[in-house]
């Protein structure tokens, strides 16, 4: 298990569980009553810790190294999924999965950020952050979604949409608003989920669907805290501070509207069962589908165009609506 300094003082404890079990494999001595003490230890002082979890806490362990990725969702949560390449323009960016499965008997469109696992292959998936032509292979398998009818589930999980300069060039703008646009008219129902980083527009350009949550340690925001950190503070030291200001939980989300609901975590996080995380997620998506999956093309446009208006919504008296 790979841990983050958060997580240091639990850590310290499973190792020294980890030494216990290794000398009564070697030496065959009953530690049965040291162990279940010190797993107590660490079970207790786990959700201690997790009880009291800052905004940068909350930061760091949506960006976990051993977090579920979209691929290790995906096959926990569907069958027979079929990936789709490339955006038939320019060719196929792998920090974006799209495909085709089968979700609870039921044929859908899936399209994640997918970030890589270790150096080699996070370089190969460009750290979950998308180019233009990420965002174009996502809107080919949303168009072929809504031709054969099918449902659109998205996962989200990343920091932001990549801002080099080929990306720029190549209109990393105006793919991220071309899915916002389109993704507002399709007449088929999307389900979102943010279970990593949903970080400014890389996140908004899959993200505008009938229903929205977000993992209970996932974050949400127009941008990072150490972005924010060094724009606004001239210090990206002071990423803790602006995490707290930037409001980017899923508590946060819940509270401002911004999401419908918090998906549970198993305890200590995501990264502890990838097996329950994605039960957890499978379910939320089912009761979504079982209810969605009953509205007409017009009543599903009209359903997410509502939802996305009151955002922002501000109540001084008179029924105005504030984008």
């Amino acid at each position: 298990m790979e841990y983050i300094p958060l997580e240091k003082p639990v850590a310290d404890l499973e190792a020294k569980i980890d030494e216990l079990r290794r000398m009564v494999t070697v030496q065959s001595v009953n530690l049965d009553d040291e162990i279940g003490e010190l797993e107590q230890r660490a079970q207790t002082l786990r959700r201690e810790m997790f009880s009291r979890l800052t905004a940068y806490e909350t930061t760091q362990l949506s960006r976990h190294p051993r977090r579920p990725n979209a691929l290790e969702l995906i096959g926990a949560m569907c069958s027979n999924f079929v990936e789709l390449h490339g955006d038939r323009n320019f060719l196929d960016d792998k920090a974006i999965v799209a495909g085709l499965g089968v979700f609870d008997g039921r044929s859908v469109a899936i399209i994640a950020h997918q970030k890589g696992r270790g150096t080699k292959d996070n370089i190969l998936r460009n750290f979950g952050m998308p180019k233009p032509e990420g965002y174009r292979k996502a809107l080919r398998v949303m168009s072929m979604a809504e031709r054969f009818g099918l449902p659109i589930l998205t996962l989200i999980d990343t920091p932001g949409a990549y801002p080099g300069v080929g990306a720029e060039e190549r209109g990393q703008s105006e793919a991220i608003a071309k899915n916002i646009m389109v993704m507002s008219r399709l007449c088929v129902p999307i389900v979102a989920v943010v279970v990593g980083e949903g970080g400014s527009g890389g996140a908004l350009a899959l993200v505008v669907a009938n229903r929205v949550h977000m993992m209970q340690y996932a974050i949400y925001s127009v941008i990072s805290p150490e972005g924010c950190a060094s724009i606004l503070m001239k210090e990206a030291a002071n990423a803790s501070v602006a995490a707290e200001a930037l409001k980017l939980t899923a508590p946060h989300a819940l509270e401002l509207g911004v999401i419908d609901s918090i998906i549970a975590e198993p305890e200590g996080g995501a990264h502890r069962s990838t097996e329950l995380t994605a039960s957890n997620i499978k379910a939320t998506i089912a009761k979504d589908l079982e209810q969605l999956c009953t509205l007409s093309g017009e009543a599903l446009k009209e359903h997410r165009m509502q939802k996305f208006m009151q955002l922002g919504y501000v109540g001084d008296g008179r029924e105005i609506m504030s984008l």
